[in-house]
């Protein structure tokens, strides 16, 4: 018999003691609680599944993923744009599963990994807050357990299903959103704007005057002198990769239609451009979390707010970061988060 094959039993045995002896550490058996996949039904996948959607147009359907387990403390990510996707949440992956959060990366109707009608019927406020509730319920999410987190585009969704459903939230957190475009505009045009070189800001203006806000020199000159300092703040070249994997994917048309050409405010006939929940912001009852970061394409005092018009608020302030604080202010943005998850 070949010396391998007498091996064989003696590698199994091995490996079977080894496997015995690491499951029985305290440290591992926490690891396994957290990735317990007892009456998971998405186990197989990896936590990814597509959830039919019903719109006024007919049946379509949203991508999700869950990464963790816990029973009583789930976060359901919605991402900015509208149109971006679920990956420039991945810092998430190196704070969350640490701390014991089970949460969800999801694609809304018409980004990333979920179908795209392409049918600007489907693009307002009220259908979005429908899709999450069909979301929550197909996930199995209730207020034991629900914590709605939306960044930008998603924190102003966050604010209108808290507004339409928070009886089914355990919490809420507002990430880099203000509850209004209005003071959103006023902010870039009037602070942020003036801080831009005095030639580069000239020629915006000139553009915009044109009315041509989506022509590539208008572009690139917000791309490359206003996104390094209050997007994210990192020279470009240097920006995270799930960032540019996320913003290279972003349905253009879409974002186009209900925020404008960039983060540069909300301009031209972009259908956000009235938004404005400030007076509602005392109906929302339940935990509320709004984060602001100091360069932030809009005032992080709007943020603060937030925390003050609801009735139950709290504020994480992140200095030093951008709207994307994320990543150029992760070690103050995600402990803060964890500390209010752990605190529901």
């Amino acid at each position: 018999m070949p010396m391998r094959n007498l091996l064989l039993p003696l590698i199994a045995a091995g490996l079977f003691s080894a496997c015995n002896m690491s499951t029985s550490t305290s440290e591992n058996t926490e690891v396994a609680t957290y990735f317990d996949q007892t009456g998971r039904d998405d186990a197989w996948t990896g936590g990814a599944r597509r959830i039919p959607v019903e719109t006024p147009l007919g049946t379509f359907h949203v991508w999700t993923k869950r990464v963790g387990n816990n029973p009583t403390l789930k976060v359901l990510l919605l991402h900015g744009g509208p149109g971006a996707t679920h990956e420039y949440f991945e810092s998430a992956d190196s704070y969350f599963p640490g701390a014991g959060i089970e949460y969800y990366y999801y694609d809304q109707l018409g980004s990333g990994n979920s179908d795209n009608p392409e049918d600007t019927a489907l693009w307002n406020i009220e259908r979005f807050v429908s899709e999450v509730e069909q979301v929550r319920i197909a996930l199995g999410l209730d207020a034991s357990n629900f914590v709605l987190m939306g960044h930008s585009w998603g924190g102003i969704l966050a604010m209108e299903y808290a507004l339409a459903h928070q009886e089914h939230l355990k919490g809420l957190i507002i990430s880099n959103m203000v509850a209004s475009a209005p003071e959103y505009n006023r902010y870039a045009q009037e602070v942020l704007g003036p801080q831009l070189p005095p030639d580069v800001l000239a020629e915006i203006k000139a553009l915009e005057a044109q009315g041509a806000y989506t022509s590539e020199r208008y572009l690139g000159l917000i791309t490359e002198n206003y996104y390094p300092e209050h997007v994210l703040r990192r020279p470009l070249d240097a920006w995270p990769e799930p960032v540019n994997r996320s913003f290279a994917k972003l349905n253009y048309p879409l974002y186009l239609y209900m925020q404008g050409p960039s983060e540069f405010g909300i301009v031209g006939q972009a259908t956000l451009r009235n938004w404005d929940r400030t007076a509602d912001l005392p109906r929302i009852t339940v935990p509320t979390l709004a984060v602001g970061a100091e360069f932030d394409t809009m005032d992080p005092e709007g943020m603060r707010a937030i925390a003050e018009g609801v009735q139950n608020g709290r504020f994480l302030f992140c200095p030093g970061g951008g709207h994307m604080a994320m990543y150029d202010a992760a070690d103050t943005y995600y402990p803060g988060i964890i500390s209010f998850l752990k605190g529901l």
